[in-house]
């Protein structure tokens, strides 16, 4: 764990923990690290976990395919962020989504009824971390909700512009990066990759972004 110490302990898991107590806490949740190479699914629709994931190295996506194989990407993991928390805090329930390396990822999976339940000393950082799993819950109910926000629009305009306009606001900056390809884009909106590429156009032209790749500027029209 050595070299991934300092992104175990930036983590929003981990927030608020001192350093010395994090090793002891990693034995504690029976923590792994496992690779997973670019393409590889790190969970698939159907499993069923008792473990969150960490990421510490690379990029993976969550995603949901449909019964004709359509992809709607849910969210993106980079270093430090947690996922399938939510299926593991529910025993028995099979993943209702996939879980794929979208680079070469290096993952610590932890066991979450370690984390639920309380050592007998009630030691405070015990207490802490189950705090800091609920609080990363919250967040992603958020992001969840935002997702819906954007999709809820009618037509492929106003999704972009929903977007883009939280994007703005989560950099405190009219002007961003978007990680995203336009095929992810595309994916994680629910619309054809012709049609968002069409609508960006469009709205270049109309005065309302410019970008160039992934780099995206708004302006007022």
């Amino acid at each position: 764990m050595g070299k991934f110490f300092e992104i175990i302990w930036n983590s929003q898991l981990f927030s608020g923990i001192e350093k010395e107590e994090i090793q002891e806490m990693l034995t504690c949740l029976d923590a792994k690290q496992k690779q997973f190479p670019k393409g590889d699914f790190i969970f698939r629709t159907g499993d069923s976990t008792d473990e969150l994931g960490l990421l510490l190295t690379g990029t993976a996506f969550i995603f949901h395919n449909d019964f004709w194989g359509n992809r709607n990407i849910l969210s993106d993991i980079t270093p430090g962020q947690t996922f399938a928390e939510t299926f593991a805090c529910a025993p028995g329930r099979v993943m209702t989504v996939s879980v794929i390396a979208e680079s070469d990822c290096e993952v610590l999976f932890l066991n979450v009824r370690r984390i639920l339940t309380v050592c007998p000393a009630g030691c405070s950082h015990h207490s802490r971390i189950i705090r800091n799993l609920l609080s990363d819950l919250a967040a992603k109910n958020l992001a969840c909700n935002e997702k819906l926000a954007h999709m809820s629009q009618r037509t492929t305009r106003a999704k972009l512009i929903s977007y883009f306009s939280a994007a703005a606001q989560k950099n405190n900056n009219f002007e961003f990066d978007i990680h995203f390809s336009r095929q992810q884009m595309a994916d994680y909106l629910s619309v054809e990759r012709s049609g968002l590429s069409l609508e960006l156009s469009r709205m270049k032209k109309d005065g309302l972004i410019d970008y160039h790749k992934n780099h995206f500027v708004l302006k007022r029209g």
